[in-house]
């Protein structure tokens, strides 16, 4: 069973005016690792680099014929399904038209009235809409210059990444890794996939582990001045609550096996 709720199809991520191609690669890798895979990209406004000397150019009459270089794929490192996939519009209005929820990243102060919500805050309401079956959109704007107020009038809900007031300089893609991974925690997915199967010890095991504990330390000479009935009655109170399991039961009888073989007394 999927760990990724249905409705997570219906949110998707816009990119406005990305610039670099890596940060598209990087940004279907932080969607994908959090369940999500819709991604519009607007208007890409590619910049050359040292793998892209010649970047492809965005013609939005021609928006369905824009084809990422290879560098964005090769920066999605397994998300490439999410780019493939991706749709490519000629603005934001066009990204959101049919959104219910449409939430504009901004880390600047603006002259709207909207209130300003952080990500943890504002996500239960983004999670009820997409299991409602209403569209959900998360804008990020361009690298350097952010979402245009234009764009920012296009979405309905700002949203913004508190961090260091000192210094604060996320990468787009770490801002929708963080963004992304907000609705995921958010979702009580099961958990229960990534913990190794367990066999605990019976009663059984932890009473025969701990009669072989006392031989042990009886053979050893252990107990000389010392209780051995109460002291073996709080080890067995101490093994019960530490909850072992069998392979931790069998460990400690290898160990004082190998305690009785050095001092001659192992049977």
């Amino acid at each position: 069973m999927s760990a990724v709720p249905a409705y997570f199809d219906r949110i998707r991520i816009v990119l406005s005016r990305t610039s670099h191609p890596a940060n598209i690669g990087a940004a279907a890798r932080a969607m994908k690792t959090m369940g999500l895979r819709r991604l519009v990209l607007v208007s890409p406004n590619l910049m050359a680099t040292p793998q892209t000397p010649e970047p492809p150019v965005f013609r939005p009459e021609r928006a369905g014929e824009f084809v990422l270089p290879e560098e964005s794929f090769a920066l999605a490192s397994g998300a490439a399904d999410v780019l493939e996939r991706a749709q490519v519009v000629a603005d934001v209005a066009e990204a959101v038209a049919d959104t219910v929820l449409a939430c504009a990243l901004t880390s600047r102060r603006r002259e709207l009235s909207a209130p300003l919500h952080t990500p943890r805050r504002l996500t239960p309401e983004l999670l009820a809409a997409a299991q409602a079956g209403q569209e959900v959109a998360l804008v990020f704007g361009n690298e350097t210059f952010g979402l245009s107020i234009d764009e920012v009038r296009c979405c309905n809900r700002l949203l913004t990444i508190n961090g260091n007031p000192d210094y604060f300089s996320l990468n787009l893609a770490q801002a929708v890794q963080v963004v992304c991974y907000e609705l995921f925690s958010q979702t009580d997915a099961d958990l229960r996939r990534l913990q190794p199967d367990a066999a605990p010890a019976t009663a059984e095991q932890v009473a025969g582990m701990v009669a072989h504990l006392e031989e042990t330390l009886h053979e050893m000479d252990f107990f000389r001045r010392r209780n051995a009935e109460r002291m073996m009655r709080r080890l067995h109170v101490l093994f019960q609550r530490a909850q072992p399991e069998s392979e931790d039961i069998d460990l400690l009888r290898g160990i004082f096996r190998t305690v009785q073989q050095r001092t001659g007394t192992d049977k």
